[in-house]
């Protein structure tokens, strides 16, 4: 029988249509940046992809391009607050949009970029692959020309991030050297033929870090990499040459290593693009999309004149590449996306000395980089962000106060009064939301309007980010006044869910004993006055489905003392046997409250200052038989839905069938009023997308983001077990309204307002295309009532 604790108490429509749509759409269901009472009085602005330059910004000659409303929308907003429509569609970015002081709302109004209801505006950084030829006939591996000079650690297939060509390789088959590697494998003499040995790369999945290094050459057994990446990555802790814990390694991004369906290779040399087809694909009929910036969207004043009033709603990000790692800086992998870059000064013997840390090391702490976001926001006040899908995406998602080096103004820090709410971020190669910088002036800012502060992050739902660099977490905050991040939804990712706080207490008052014994004091002061991290709330969080790819960490983590600060009410489950709440070094002042496994631990030591924590209320609970205040921490934790609704989750999402993995489907991707709603593989294309649209009580429409039409029980039947869910126009009958009704584990059950009975696999059939039906409900997890939104 399982033992758990419990913790209480601290616990795209043509032009011809645009103008019609928005009159008629403008203040129907979606997110606001502007609340409803005051969209009346907003000035109007209109965008939409594709159409004929030299638009005005009105619903008849809408401006073609974002960034052509700018500077109109600013000047309105003098007088009053300003809303950008955005008409669905692609806008393909051939430079990152930026916003400064200069595109600010004036005199206290919100300019707002907001999706015309009902349509999906995707802003992308990314180019559509199209002109396949066949390169390999019996390896069905195709091939398009994207021009020399290109280059990208990121493609997209159907929506999806593809594997670029890689290898697993058994550590016992090399020896590690101050150049690089020795192969003591035979099978691996082929190396040394390769061409673009360049391009290549190592990589190491270690405990908590995920490390790339790039080689220089091959030649015979020797395989000398490239500086400065093979130092960095060879000392200080978790390294690639004496991992904590394993350390899986690979050889990736060579043509030979093409061997998989599904991998791509791209040769920037010549300007030539491979993909290995699934069995039965062509590549001419999928959307690969191969991204080509680095970044979308850029926020960011100064400290004295910062940007303000800008809202950002309704809105797909997508498409960005960072190409930090494929230089001679590599990898460098710290924890969380820091890393290492340049040349360090280190001992003549670190190969020996350096495995586990050296005095050395410590100089470079106070220079570790941030890995920059797709999204950046710094010396910034009064930014929201809702109801956005950030996807597909080459490095973190959202960044709020980051590092000046994270960001492409220069200018770091400085967020305050920012709101990120009810967004979701999905198939990001780092974290989906971080928050905060790790340098020097994060901590103790040398100007007070440096200081990142008041910043909420609630509703979101981060699933499926750190494809990539796997260390990184779902929401990462790190020094930080004032921050609350609640009701949000964490799941399925190799790290940890919420990271919070940084420095390991080195920067804390009075500094740590412990690293006055490593020599981190020979190169940095001993701070006598508190961090910025303070005052900071982490509640009402579902977090799930962690640690699938490293093993330190913990489902929530926290690092040094962060006085004022709650963590409560979480509901924290499936880490893989890890540690659910880990607080590390110099962890201070938190109260602490969670429920899963492995519940707990505290890094503590004599000389680290990992206490004043205080675990209250705490009950050993048998199984699953959870008391009165532990399910109501289950009910409340994660993303509320607004309206009601269970919480489920915004945006579209697909809706994995418990009984077998399978995706709830439009049949046929039909847009037909009638097409029936069957089971399928799960592809991620948008007739297995579908969005919750709350109406009244709870219940609302479940969307379909091929067609537009809501799944619905055919003629409103209340009969059970007749295959008869299709695809009908919203208009809002009973039959077409569902209930979400959330499960233990995060999953969801729907059930009918007309009949009381629940969205039903019929019959569990297994048979692919299987239409599906109504049954009573069983509110059960793992069954085929059973829905979990990916």
């Amino acid at each position: 029988m399982s033992r758990t604790r419990v913790l209480r108490g601290l616990w795209t429509a043509p032009l011809a249509l645009f103008a019609l749509l928005v009159q008629s759409l403008a203040t129907a269901g979606t997110v606001y940046a502007v609340p409803a009472e005051r969209q009346a009085a907003a000035a109007a602005l209109y965008v939409a992809p594709g159409v004929a330059p030299g638009g005005n910004g009105t619903a008849e000659q809408p401006f073609a391009t974002i960034d052509q409303a700018q500077q109109p929308a600013h000047r309105l907003s003098v007088d009053s607050d300003v809303v950008v429509y955005l008409a669905g569609g692609t806008y393909r970015l051939s430079k990152p949009l930026t916003f400064g002081s200069g595109d600010s709302g004036q005199n206290g109004h919100t300019i707002t970029y907001q999706a015309v209801s009902g349509q999906q505006p995707v802003v992308s950084g990314a180019q559509q692959m199209s002109g396949w030829q066949v390169h390999d006939q019996r390896g069905k591996i195709g091939s398009v020309h994207v021009g020399t000079g290109v280059n990208t650690r990121q493609l997209y297939v159907n929506g999806e991030e593809a594997p670029r060509a890689a290898i697993q390789v058994p550590r016992s088959g090399f020896t590690f050297t101050r150049t690089g590697l020795t192969v003591t494998d035979s099978s691996f003499d082929y190396l040394a033929g390769l061409s673009h040995q360049t391009h290549m790369e190592v990589e190491s999945l270690n405990s908590f870090t995920d490390r790339y290094a790039p080689v220089q050459s091959i030649s015979g057994t020797t395989i000398t990499m490239q500086q400065p990446a093979w130092n960095n990555n060879s000392w200080g802790y978790d390294t690639i040459n004496a991992p904590f814990a394993g350390g899986t390694m690979y050889l990736e991004n060579n043509y030979a290593f093409l061997k998989q369906a599904g991998q791509w290779y791209l040769d920037s040399s010549t300007g030539d693009l491979y993909y290995r087809a699934q069995p039965g694909q062509n590549p001419n009929s999928l959307d690969i999309e191969l991204p080509r910036l680095q970044s979308l969207l850029g926020i960011s004043g100064s400290y004295g004149s910062p940007a303000t009033g800008l809202a950002f709603t309704g809105i797909r990000f997508t498409g960005t590449s960072w190409l930090g790692p494929s230089g001679s800086d590599g990898y460098a992998d710290q924890q969380s996306g820091a890393h290492i870059t340049g040349a360090c000064a280190m001992p003549a013997n670190w190969l020996s000395t350096c495995k586990s840390g050296c005095p050395q090391f410590e100089a470079a702490r106070n220079h570790w980089a941030q890995m920059p976001a797709a999204v950046q926001v710094s010396a910034a006040t009064g930014i929201t962000f809702s109801g956005n899908t950030f996807s597909e995406l080459g490095q973190a998602g959202l960044g709020m106060g980051n590092d000046g080096v994270a960001t492409a103004s220069g200018t770091g820090l400085g967020a305050g009064g920012v709101t990120i709410t009810g967004n979701t971020f999905t198939d990001i190669a780092g974290s989906g939301i971080q928050v905060g910088g790790i340098q020097p002036d994060a901590h103790h800012p040398g100007n007070p309007q440096m200081t990142d502060q008041n910043i909420v992050i609630s509703d979101n739902r981060v699933s499926e980010v750190g494809t990539d660099y796997r260390e990184t977490a779902g929401i990462l905050s790190t020094y930080v006044t004032n921050v609350t991040i609640t009701h949000n939804q964490c799941d399925h990712l190799p790290y940890d869910g919420l990271d919070i706080g940084w420095g390991w207490g080195i920067n804390d008052p009075g500094g740590s004993q412990d690293y006055v014994n490593r020599g981190t004091y020979n190169y940095q002061p001993v701070y006598s006055t508190p961090t910025t991290l303070k005052n900071n709330t982490v509640s009402h969080n579902l977090v799930f489905d962690t640690k699938k790819a490293m093993f330190d960490g913990g489902s929530i983590y926290s690092l040094s003392a962060s006085p004022g600060s709650v963590i409560s009410d979480n509901y924290m489950y499936g880490n893989n046997h890890t540690t659910a709440l880990y607080l590390d070094e110099g962890s201070r002042y938190l109260n602490v409250v969670q429920d899963a496994g492995n519940w707990a631990l505290t890094n503590a030591g004599a000389n680290n200052h990992t206490d004043d924590s205080t675990f209250s209320g705490n009950v050993l609970v048998s199984g699953s038989n959870w008391p009165q205040g532990a399910q109501q921490v289950i009910q409340q934790a994660g993303v509320r839905a607004s309206g009601g609704g269970e919480g489920f989750p915004t945006g579209y999402h697909q809706l994995v069938i418990g009984s077998d993995s399978l995706c709830l489907d439009v049949h046929g991707n039909s847009g037909a009023v009638g097409a029936a709603i069957d089971r399928w593989t799960c592809n991620g294309q948008s007739n297995q997308q579908f969005e919750f649209r709350p109406v009244s009580g709870g219940y609302g429409q479940l969307a379909a983001q091929n067609s537009g039409h809501v799944v619905a029980v055919s003629g409103g039947s209340t009969a059970a077990g007749t295959p008869d869910i299709v695809q009908q126009a919203p208009d809002g009958t009973a039959g077409s309204l569902w209930l979400p009704v959330r499960q233990s584990d995060g999953s969801y059950s729907f059930q009918n307002e007309n009949g009381g009975l629940c969205l039903d696999l019929y019959g569990g059939d297994s048979n692919l295309g299987q239409q599906l039906d109504q049954w009573p409900c069983k509110n059960t997890v793992g069954n085929n009532q059973d829905f979990t939104p990916r």
